[in-house]
């Protein structure tokens, strides 16, 4: 076998990733809290950065839409005339000044545990058995339910079962009313009790037909208790508005999610503007005292390089952040264009649309818009939504436009609301009436609508 070296010359594409870029990409996927926290870190970072003092705009002059930001910093523009370095009353205003925090304001809340245990002290329980009472607290979950057996509690303790149901008995009285139990049937018994309910019907439904409430099926219940159908439907009712998680009233408020626009769009003579809200993370520009001191000629090298290289780094941050800007806003605008009938006339008005067509109108990749509208939110005149819900699937229409999947669940909840409770509508008849409006749907596509809408079947919606 003849071995031979050859020399053949191929052209290829390939995307260099330079530090720059990956910078900007990281940059555009932050929302405005997240900016403004990288931001903070610059600033630390880098001494070289420096807030950007802006005046504050007066109230009663009117909004204008933000124009579009240059991709190119304007080097001469940072190097302009240097008034003189003031950095030591920077210093001095920034200590004299009372620094505010949100840790000033944070109160301690207090916890499910927390609340069971301080009505632990005034029980009659003494000794081992509040030892016990303790354990058996620390034990409930953040629901109020009590995850842990008689016989965990026997074992580890020492003591007779029914001493350990005595202690549960005097915990299960605590305040929430049901907190303790063991499962659903329990709780709702507990509260029965303690709101010294007497219809022994509703105890029979509690402890027995539990799932057949759920299930609607009132025909069935009423047939086993001899009781009529309306009395079932009432007692279940009833039920209904029992407490199935009674420690969530604890955790309610650490559950909050608060939601910070990035962007908003308004409605000025007769006409949308966009406004990229990224005021909570400063604006930034470059410290006079560094630009003067890269006009010494007398300057060490090595400082001259440190400099050098933090303003090269802090050109190319500035940069990142008003091209984020600048892409945010252009995608945003096409939305507003693209779905100018949701802004005017609502949600039934959405229409299909997808990553591409608004990469396709600004002259993007996909995955930068996609970036660009990552865990972002709008606010406008018809309230906050997620960039992302503007981006729906669809299906066609019979007026050859396509109509949102959105647009079709907001008809489905309509004609479900409209419904005779006593004859509800089903899949199928809804799939046909929306068939009649010229939209194309089938029964098992309405029934998934119905699903994330959060809204049951037909059999359990009946009413008798």
């Amino acid at each position: 076998m003849r071995l031979s070296y050859n020399l053949n010359l191929q052209q290829t594409q390939k995307l260099v990733m330079t530090p720059e870029l990956k910078q900007a990409i990281e940059i555009l996927q932050y929302n405005s809290v997240e900016l403004e926290s990288f931001i903070q870190q610059e600033l630390i970072n880098n001494p070289v950065l420096e807030p950007e003092q802006v005046k504050v705009e007066v109230e009663n002059e009117p909004k204008k839409e933000a124009k579009e930001y240059d991709d190119i910093i304007d080097i001469k523009k940072l190097f302009s005339d240097y008034d003189g370095y003031k950095n030591k009353n920077r210093i001095r205003n920034y200590e004299e000044k009372e620094e505010t925090t949100f840790e000033n304001y944070l109160s301690t809340e207090t916890t499910l545990i927390d609340h069971l245990l301080f009505q632990l002290q005034f029980t009659l329980l003494k000794g081992k058995e509040k030892i016990v009472g303790k354990y058996i607290v620390e034990n409930i979950d953040e629901n109020g339910y009590l995850h842990i057996s008689n016989e965990e509690i026997c074992n580890r303790f020492k003591i007779e079962e029914r001493d350990v149901e005595n202690i549960i008995n005097i915990i299960q009285t605590f305040d929430p009313i049901g907190v303790g139990a063991r499962n659903l049937r329990e709780c709702l018994l507990i509260q029965l009790r303690q709101n010294n309910i007497e219809d022994e019907i509703i105890y029979q439904i509690v402890a027995n037909h539990l799932n057949d409430i759920a299930d609607n099926k009132i025909n069935n219940i009423a047939k086993q208790l001899n009781t009529s159908v309306e009395r079932v439907q009432e007692v279940g009712d009833f039920i209904k508005t029992l407490e199935p998680k009674p420690g969530r009233i604890f955790s309610s408020s650490r559950d909050v999610r608060y939601v910070t626009p990035d962007v908003t769009v308004e409605k000025v003579n007769n006409e949308y503007i966009v406004l990229v809200k990224d005021t909570t993370a400063p604006r930034l520009t470059i410290n006079h005292y560094y630009r003067n001191l890269l006009l010494n000629k007398e300057m060490e090298d090595n400082t001259s390089s440190y400099i050098n290289k933090k303003l090269n780094s802090a050109l190319k941050l500035i940069r990142c952040i008003q091209q984020r800007r600048n892409t945010i806003y252009k995608v945003v605008k096409a939305i507003v264009n693209y779905q100018i009938d949701f802004f005017e006339k609502g949600v039934i008005h959405l229409k299909p649309l997808t990553l591409k067509e608004i990469a396709d109108e600004i002259g993007v990749h996909e995955s930068t818009v996609s970036r660009a509208i990552n865990g972002k939110y709008m606010q406008c005149p018809r309230g906050i939504y997620e960039l992302k819900y503007f981006f729906q699937s669809g299906v066609s229409s019979a007026y050859g436009e396509g109509i949102s999947a959105e647009s079709i669940k907001s008809i489905i909840k309509d004609l479900i609301q409209k419904e005779n409770p006593k004859k509800p509508l089903s899949d199928q008849v809804i799939s046909n009436e929306l068939n009649k409006l010229g939209v194309k749907i089938s029964r098992r596509t309405v029934a998934k609508y119905r699903d994330e809408l959060n809204i049951a079947s037909s059999s359990k919606r009946k009413r008798y």
